[in-house]
């Protein structure tokens, strides 16, 4: 009989475990099970009116080449495309203003120093502190510090508060004084203990690569690339990598159990058959992981339901450009909490990538919520349209109505990594020891973005083709002893 592998969870995380089990090993009965109506989780591609409009990543990094060597073995090779090359960077609100993120400066730490002396985002003495980095010895003791806490330490609060907090903010929709450095950041902790100073470390690493340092601040935009036509192009590609058989819509599962060395999964819906599996790869949000795992390991469970998670909502809007009197001199801006707005950030999407939107228009896309702000997400969808609305014709002299608006709520799709996290994930793994056809994947353990997720939904089918792979040995051993 071919050995059942049991996939559930039809995000990206889930499709590329799938991709990968299905292109190892054909001989495979690989089955994928989703909740909702559709794949792809929070990424959906939507055309509206000429416009381009994602409800979720709008590209992805290739410095983890996941995300890109993925793509060229679907054949999307010829569809990948870069952000615009004049690379403008992107500013940050400071004081009402939007300013420039000084060039180099990469989230935390700035690889060039006279842009952090010229810049205006920082006050004298803010620039001084943040210098005075260089003297600053590093922390003793490996005991899980937050991100907050760490760059006040090395840097000062006025740098955090104008500077990382709403790049982080951007990245995570995460509380900073929660946020765990070791499990989002840890780099930054790896130059702390080299070099004795993140400046210091951020300069030789610049020197050790023999390349200048981006001029652009914030994110590394020339390590970023989308697919023409979308994100969901990579969905699509997926789905149909695999057999027809293989994607099984609104099909939730209620429960897993161990009967023996194999599965039996529950699902939900009575008039569907419960499923026997030899394996399963769980590619959920860790709150339903954590419910169907219950009945297979209560501390498994117990860890993923701690979990916590943020929402938001991302608004999207369209202007001609004469309505626009901002000249848009960057790819978008963040927001810091202590400027007293209620949006996180502001993406300029078709200023970023091509076929965004048509010509003579500009398509924008607001964050609002995060770890911060929840509560705004308690507003039904007009209030939220009218907010961003209101908050991006403030900060770029908007004129009139938009074009287009569409809004998509993200309803706890950011899990957040509090300090302590790191741990949580090795006793996550040192349980799953005794489970060797049981995988996680996803964004809840290790890493967020798109390579991240493509990252752990093929790691956890290597996990199980190794398993697999054991017991057809073991297998083929005992019937030449019995032979």
């Amino acid at each position: 009989m071919r050995r059942r592998v049991a996939i559930i969870g039809g995000g990206i995380s889930g499709l590329a475990a799938a991709h990968q089990l299905v292109q190892s090993d054909p001989s495979l009965d690989v089955h994928l099970y989703e909740a909702g109506p559709r794949l792809g989780g929070v990424i959906q591609t939507v055309r509206k009116d000429g416009f381009l409009i994602e409800g979720a990543a709008d590209n992805f990094i290739t410095s983890i080449p996941s995300g890109i060597k993925l793509c060229v073995d679907l054949g999307l090779a010829e569809d990948l495309i870069k952000t615009n090359p004049i690379g403008r960077g992107a500013d940050v609100l400071t004081q009402g203003r939007l300013e420039p993120i000084p060039s180099g400066f990469m989230v935390m730490a700035p690889s060039r120093i006279w842009p952090i002396l010229s810049t205006r985002i920082l006050s004298p003495w803010g620039k001084l502190r943040s210098g005075l980095e260089l003297f600053i010895p590093k922390r003793k003791g490996a005991e899980d510090e937050s991100l907050k806490s760490f760059v006040c330490r090395r840097f000062g609060k006025e740098l955090f508060d104008r500077l990382v907090q709403p790049l982080v903010g951007g990245i995570y929709t995460a509380d900073p004084n929660r946020l765990s450095v070791a499990a989002t950041m840890p780099r930054f902790l790896q130059m702390e203990r080299e070099h004795g100073s993140l400046i210091r470390g951020m300069l030789a690493g610049r020197k050790r690569s023999g390349k200048p340092a981006e001029k652009a601040g914030g994110a590394r935009y020339s390590q970023f690339m989308t697919l023409r036509g979308g994100m969901s192009k990579l969905i699509n590609a997926l789905r149909d990598s695999l057999p027809e058989d293989a994607i099984h819509l609104n099909a939730a599962v209620s429960s897993i159990h161990r009967r023996g060395d194999r599965w039996r999964i529950r699902m939900k819906d009575p008039a569907i058959k419960s499923i026997n599996a030899d394996a399963v790869i769980v590619a959920t949000p860790a709150g339903h992981a954590s419910d169907m795992l219950a009945s297979v390991d209560a501390a498994i469970s117990d860890e993923l339901g701690e979990i916590p998670y943020a929402s938001c909502a991302v608004v999207s809007m369209a202007f001609r450009r004469d309505q626009v009197k901002h000249p848009l001199g960057s790819f978008g801006f963040v927001v810091p909490q202590i400027e007293d707005h209620l949006i996180l950030s502001c993406s300029f999407s078709s200023e970023k990538y091509e076929g965004r939107a048509p010509e003579g228009t500009i398509l924008m896309r607001v964050f609002i919520g995060g770890a911060c702000q929840g509560g705004l997400l308690r507003l039904p969808d007009k209030e939220l349209l009218e907010l961003a609305h209101w908050e991006i014709a403030k900060l770029l002299d908007v004129t009139g109505e938009p074009l287009v608006q569409h809004i998509t709520r993200q309803t706890n799709a950011m899990p957040q990594y509090h300090v302590g996290h790191r741990d949580r994930v090795e006793r996550v793994e040192a349980r799953l020891r005794d489970y060797p056809t049981l995988a996680l994947a996803g964004n809840a353990l290790n890493g967020v973005g798109v390579p991240g997720c493509i990252d752990s939904g093929q790691a956890a089918a290597r996990r199980i083709l190794e398993t697999l792979d054991a017991d057809i040995g073991s297998e083929e051993v005992s019937e030449l002893s019995v032979c």
